[in-house]
């Protein structure tokens, strides 16, 4: 006699064993994998992360207040996080990056120190700041894209006359997952500068590398791709009709050494979308965060529409479909962990 045809007390002696024998499992460190493979293996991957758009005008006003209630040394880095409000209080936008917004006011330093995550910083308001890495100081403008890799000295100040405000996105929670966080403090301040501002983009970024530089790196040498320069690439795509139906006229930052990623564990893209444009759906298993550098629109993200604008932050979680659509000419810059989703041979893309 089968299961399913006998009796129901006999069903309850059996379901009665197994709780016994799962229960006897359970003191030796063990636990039966059909009761849980289901949870494991899924069909399509599950989140609980959810889209939400940051409003930059709000942002802005509670990081001037943060700027009020602490200083940038008492802070370290006086950085609001970005919480995802599907898993709050784990510090993360996406399972596997941490987001926020820093702000320096003028005459601060935010000292030097380094740490095993990556970092990258976009530049939303302000003027007149700088961040040093790796011993190039490089000004910060809006939309300009800089990268802080791995174990890289770093450190910003403030000899301008306004705030300045960035969006910060770093692969923390990656470094966390596999338990090999490091830091370390220098005794000093800053760290001293021997190049110029703009050395590593015209150094490696010209079509021409420097005698003797490897021919593979596992991230950019380049420290800061200034949007004054990106912008026109974007432009010039227009214009030639390279507009791709899903992410509009765009560019991808590179490593100039390999044409690679510009970091092992993360990925960042620079979209326009002409006046009006209707973007096809797309989905991929990285879950994305955008910032809104020109124009305003919104993306569709199943049935929730985000709303965008300059500065606006917003994210979207992996294997969601989603669409953009532009009002006025807009420019978003994205970025999320593909890199390291390519490298395990993970991700995956569709409509």
């Amino acid at each position: 006699m089968s299961v399913a045809t006998q009796p129901a007390d006999s069903k309850h002696n059996i379901t009665g064993a197994r709780q016994a024998y799962y229960a006897k499992i359970a003191k030796d460190n063990m636990t039966p994998l059909w009761e849980v493979l289901k949870g494991l293996v899924t069909p399509e991957p599950k989140t609980a992360f959810l889209p939400k758009v940051w409003k930059f005008d709000r942002v802005k006003q509670l990081m001037l207040e943060a700027g009020d209630v602490i200083t940038a040394e008492e802070a370290e880095r006086r950085v609001l996080v970005l919480e995802n409000p599907g898993v709050p209080g784990k510090s993360r936008v996406t399972n596997s990056l941490f987001a926020g917004i820093q702000l320096i006011n003028p005459g601060e330093i935010a000292d030097v120190h380094r740490h095993v995550s990556s970092a990258i910083r976009f530049v939303l308001d302000g003027s007149g700041a700088y961040t040093a890495v790796e011993g190039e100081k490089t000004m910060m403008e809006h939309g300009d894209f800089i990268i802080t890799a791995n174990w890289a000295p770093h450190d910003h100040g403030n000899p301008g006359k306004v705030p300045m405000m960035w969006l910060d996105v770093l692969d923390m929670p990656t470094v966390n997952h596999f338990e090999t966080s490091f830091s370390e403090h220098s005794d000093e301040k800053m760290q001293k500068t021997d190049h110029e501002d703009g050395d590593s983009f015209d150094r490696y970024a010209s079509g021409v590398l420097p005698d003797g530089m490897p021919a593979v790196t596992n991230r950019s040498p380049v420290i800061n791709y200034p949007y004054s320069k990106m912008r026109p690439i974007l432009e010039r795509l227009k214009k030639s009709g390279d507009i791709d139906p899903r992410h509009g006229a765009r560019v991808r930052y590179a490593n100039p050494i390999n044409g690679g990623p510009v970091l092992p564990t993360m990925g960042a893209y620079l979209s326009l979308f002409p006046a009006g444009f209707k973007g096809e759906p797309y989905r991929a298993t990285d879950g994305t965060i955008f910032c809104c550098a020109e124009g305003q629109g919104t993306t569709k993200v199943g049935d929730v529409t985000l709303e965008w604008g300059v500065n606006d932050v917003f994210v979207i979680p992996p294997w969601k479909r989603y669409s953009h659509n532009a009002s006025k000419e807009s420019v978003l810059f994205s970025i999320s962990d593909r890199p390291a989703q390519e490298a395990l041979g993970l991700f995956r893309e569709g409509k």
